[in-house]
């Protein structure tokens, strides 16, 4: 990120506050914890890590700055958390909320995210702004998705489709998903495949191109079905190889990449235009997998920390104003956007 957008993020999400630049607190100094860290610091906003490995914490405040936590108690002072520890972060985000302290968690487990989704009494009686599933898939598939269904003048269906994972827990993660139950919105009740079936080819932008896409056990499609319950049908898949699919109930055959992987997301809307006509809109984003997600979790806790959500609990793509301020942060960050035209050109 540059000085110029640096200046514009912080114009768009943390200045004209009163007093001193918001501190954000990042549970977990991971990939993507450090992603989340190293965004907040373009935009001037302050950090304090914890993590349960303190040598984590230790290690990515001397890279990022700010300070670190000897308890995840102290969490409870910070004007905002993110969580990107490893799932399930429910109890961790469950304690933050009934403490009031506004929390942005970064979970793509299903069962994870309903149990959070579920806290929005628990929010609002404690005054918590809450923003369940921003990361990469759920989290910018729904800032693309709300981007696309702006477009239309009735949305019937949304369809997305990650690569890449953002690091070792990630990694774990996606392994376990194939393995799962696919859930997906079909024409107004939930439906269940088995995870590693569907296979569909899907274009991602360059450099990742085309790759086989299979059901997987995934948030995205609670997530998105909540912010557009108008969609009729909502699916999510994950790119994976022959040898993810044969090995997905095993345990893992080799060591995840400690430092993730190049990663990409496309969302694909289908709906009517104003004069009735059918229209199909494709977009996509392509960098390492964790500087996405990061980059959609410190925007959003930049937000929170603002008071720019409101009290209760929230997904992306459910606030359409809020929505675009976060994407064009997203893009101030350098995230460069593809719409898929027949022509190459990048959205901007």
């Amino acid at each position: 990120m540059n000085d110029r957008s640096a200046a514009e993020s912080v114009d768009g999400f943390v200045a004209g506050s009163a007093g001193s630049p918001p501190i954000i607190g990042i549970a977990g100094a991971g990939v993507t914890g450090q992603a989340v860290g190293r965004v907040l610091r373009h935009l001037g906003v302050r950090t304090a890590w914890f993590d349960t490995q303190p040598g984590a914490a230790v290690r990515a405040s001397r890279r990022h700055g700010g300070v670190v936590l000897d308890r995840s108690d102290d969490l409870h002072v910070v004007d905002a958390v993110v969580v990107t520890s490893p799932v399930p972060q429910y109890d961790q985000v469950g304690a933050l909320v009934d403490g009031g302290v506004h929390v942005v968690c970064t979970s793509d487990d299903d069962a994870d995210v309903a149990l959070m989704l579920a806290l929005q009494r628990r929010a609002e009686d404690a005054g918590s702004r809450t923003v369940v599933g921003a990361a990469l898939s759920p989290g910018l598939s729904g800032l693309l998705a709300r981007h696309l269904v702006t477009q239309l003048h009735t949305v019937d269906e949304i369809h997305v489709a990650m690569h890449g994972t953002g690091g070792p827990a990630c990694a774990r993660q996606h392994h376990d998903a194939l393995a799962g139950r696919a859930r997906g919105w079909h024409d107004g009740e939930w439906i269940e495949r088995p995870g590693g079936s569907g296979r569909e080819l899907c274009w991602f932008p360059d450099p990742i191109g085309p790759a086989d896409c299979y059901r997987a056990a995934s948030a995205d499609p609670a997530i998105l079905h909540r912010a557009f319950p108008q969609a009729g049908r909502v699916s999510a898949r994950v790119s994976a190889t022959r040898r993810d699919r044969l090995t997905a109930r095993l345990p893992m055959l080799a060591p995840p990449h400690a430092e993730g992987d190049r990663g990409a997301v496309r969302v694909e809307v289908r709906g009517a235009l104003a004069d009735g006509a059918r229209e199909t809109f494709v977009v996509g984003a392509v960098g390492r997998t964790g500087d996405l997600a990061g980059t959609v979790a410190a925007l959003y806790a930049a937000a929170c920390a603002e008071w720019r959500v409101p009290v209760g609990v929230h997904v992306p793509g459910e606030h359409p104003d809020l929505d675009r301020r976060v994407l064009d942060g997203v893009v101030l960050a350098g995230v460069q956007l593809h719409e898929f035209t027949g022509v190459a050109r990048a959205v901007v």
